[in-house]
């Protein structure tokens, strides 16, 4: 599995050649992984949802893109002598732009993965736990969305910055959605995107 290096995790990059006053080349860069004949890059701009992938056979490549949108990346490493591929882990990061204030990053979903199964505690509970981030510190609030509905449109609770979980009353043999959307001070907000698990 490829290491990432830059862009940094969860940062502002401000580092590239300046194309014009809407575009800056980037050059993404990780660590070689074992086995591997080549690297698939994979960048997804966050507000529109739109990827692009190219292939390279070495640990550095450069991409023009937007300035002031936050990206995430991903690099695959491949080998033609088997079928399997290896994936990196998503980082997110912000091409720097003029803005003053930044949106936060999507919230990542930590448990239940979406697709799971999970069994409930005693108090027939589960505790759904994910992860913010944004580039300004700002964080001020999460909105937790829960229901049997895709998708989720019923606010179950807020918790504040330094709550990243929240717990939910279940029912068994039910298939539950969930998303997390992060709110900061400036009244920027994103969200994780639906997922769900089944309660055994």
């Amino acid at each position: 599995m490829a290491t990432l290096l830059f862009p940094l995790e969860n940062s502002e990059c401000t580092i590239g050649q300046n194309i014009n006053q809407t575009t800056r080349l980037i050059n993404f860069q990780w660590e070689a992984s074992a086995h591997t004949q080549s690297y698939k890059l994979r960048v997804e701009n966050l507000l529109t949802n739109v990827s692009q992938m190219v292939s390279t056979n070495q640990n550095a490549l450069q991409l023009p893109l937007i300035k002031g949108t936050p990206y995430s990346w991903q690099v695959i490493s491949e080998n033609t002598a088997v079928t399997e591929t290896t994936r990196s882990e998503i980082w997110y990061f912000f091409n720097a732009g003029n803005q003053t204030t930044h949106a936060p990053f999507p919230t990542r979903i930590l448990a239940p993965l979406s697709g799971a199964s999970v069994v409930k505690d005693l108090n027939n509970e589960v505790d759904l736990t994910w992860q913010g981030a944004d580039i300004d510190g700002d964080i001020d609030l999460y909105e937790v969305y829960f229901s049997t509905v895709n998708p989720p449109v019923t606010l179950t609770g807020t918790t504040t910055q330094n709550i990243t979980n929240f717990t939910v009353t279940v029912t068994s043999n039910t298939v539950y959605y969930w998303s997390v959307k992060t709110v900061d001070e400036a009244g920027n907000s994103a969200s994780s995107g639906v997922y769900s698990f089944r309660v055994l």
